[in-house]
């Protein structure tokens, strides 16, 4: 073993937090996402918007970090290119996972679910809230797609610069947002000795079944 591996082997951390009880855990999962949302934000959390996506193409897996810029009954929602490596194989394969890890609270949420597109029109207001820069960089990056070098983005970017000087940026045709509407939802509590709680929520119908994973 080499002295990094020996390293990681050796690191240990063990896990305070308060239990998390069948009692504690409200029946729907959305309105227990947004409590521990809400408990990481006051704790400030960093980054606590960015989630792990995980997807897949003919058994092949490729995850990334991505961020969470809704959710509701319907689902959790992200935006990106859909011309994109993650979007295509999306759009290939629906069944995606997203996973959240907010350290601070030692807490997981994993979610499995299908992923479809949202409206034009929720792509379009929203794109208008993004910064100017931002717009811009949809428009000049051929996400996922291999380039040369830095100055051919740069010149992509100059041009689309040009192109809309002066003027409101429209959101692109391959860009917009995608909605993951869960059929799983795990909650994770690390706890003492490993002996961590796991409560997941399965959809049945239009009903939550609520059940204890051991850990």
């Amino acid at each position: 073993m080499n002295e990094i591996s020996q390293q990681i082997a050796a690191l240990r951390r063990d896990y305070v937090a308060q239990p998390f009880t069948e009692d504690s855990v409200s029946h729907n999962p959305f309105t227990q996402f947004q409590h521990w949302f809400a408990e990481a934000l006051q704790a400030e959390q960093p980054d606590i918007e960015a989630m792990t996506l995980s997807t897949a193409e003919d058994g092949r897996v490729s995850a990334r970090i991505v961020l969470l810029k809704g959710v509701d009954e319907r689902g959790f929602v992200f935006f990106t290119n859909y011309e994109s490596r993650k979007g295509r194989e999306m759009l290939a394969n629906p069944h995606v996972a997203l996973t959240f890890f907010w350290n601070t609270l030692e807490r997981q949420v994993r979610i499995e679910g299908t992923v479809e597109r949202v409206s034009t029109r929720e792509s379009e207001e929203y794109f208008q809230t993004r910064p100017r820069g931002s717009q811009l960089g949809a428009w000049a990056s051929p996400q996922s797609d291999v380039i040369v070098s830095r100055e051919v983005l740069e010149q992509r970017l100059a041009e689309v610069e040009q192109r809309f000087q002066d003027q409101p940026i429209t959101c692109p045709p391959f860009w917009g947002g995608f909605r993951v509407t869960p059929e799983r939802v795990e909650f994770w509590q690390g706890r003492e000795s490993r002996l961590h709680d796991r409560i997941v929520f399965s959809r049945h119908n239009e009903d939550w079944q609520i059940s204890r994973l051991a850990p």
